[in-house]
């Protein structure tokens, strides 16, 4: 993988082994799970390589509040190796954007430096001017899902040029896909042809913790 993980630590990580193909939860057998059948989610697909557990949860962090660049260099090119055995019908990468104050503070946006990474291996285009998130909402891993909802309406404003794009919504963690949800139906209302989810690592919806 490169000179920021060594061989037998990148084979130690861990991976999602099967997943439900609409949410990326792990599950025993690579089939739709239960939940989607019930209520399926917005998007067409998800994926998420690795599950949210050690050492993968620390070195997120470590990129995100830490200003670890390198993890994003690291986890977007395995994310892209990921996505490429499984052709993906997306044609356009679009990080979830972060508000402006939190960029300022963070001085980056994660998940555009993961879909650069991703970027570099699938040849596909990155847009990170399609979508601007115009709240500055707080944490949500402590919020009910009802709660998220109503935090999330009208948090985010998509531009017309995403119209008849096949998209793929890139983060770092997904948890309760409350954000991605929210994300990918303003796409949609907005005339994208169709939305996936990408995302590093997977997160139990029991799991607590500040993740988002």
């Amino acid at each position: 993988m490169g000179p920021d993980i060594c061989s037998g630590c990148f084979r130690d990580l861990p991976r999602v082994e099967a997943a439900c193909p609409r949410c990326a939860r792990p599950v025993a057998e690579s089939k739709v799970c239960g939940r989607c059948l019930h209520r399926p989610p917005p998007w067409s697909a998800a994926v998420a390589p690795l599950r949210y557990a050690f050492p993968v949860d620390r070195m997120l962090q470590e990129l995100k509040y830490e200003g670890r660049l390198m993890r994003a260099r690291l986890f977007g090119e395995l994310l892209g190796h990921w996505v490429r055995g499984r052709q993906p019908a997306a044609e356009l990468l679009l990080p979830v954007p972060l508000h402006r104050r939190r960029w300022r503070q963070r001085g980056f946006n994660q998940a555009r430096e993961l879909a650069l990474g991703a970027g570099r291996v699938l040849g596909m285009e990155m847009a990170d001017d399609i979508c601007s998130r115009v709240a500055d909402t707080p944490p949500l891993w402590d919020l009910t899902p009802g709660a998220r909802r109503r935090v999330l309406r009208g948090a985010f404003e998509v531009c017309p040029r995403v119209r008849g794009r096949r998209v793929a919504l890139v983060d770092d963690v997904l948890t309760t896909g409350a954000t991605a949800a929210t994300l990918c139906r303003a796409l949609l209302r907005a005339g994208a042809a169709s939305v996936e989810v990408w995302a590093i690592a997977r997160a139990g919806v029991a799991q607590t913790g500040p993740k988002t």
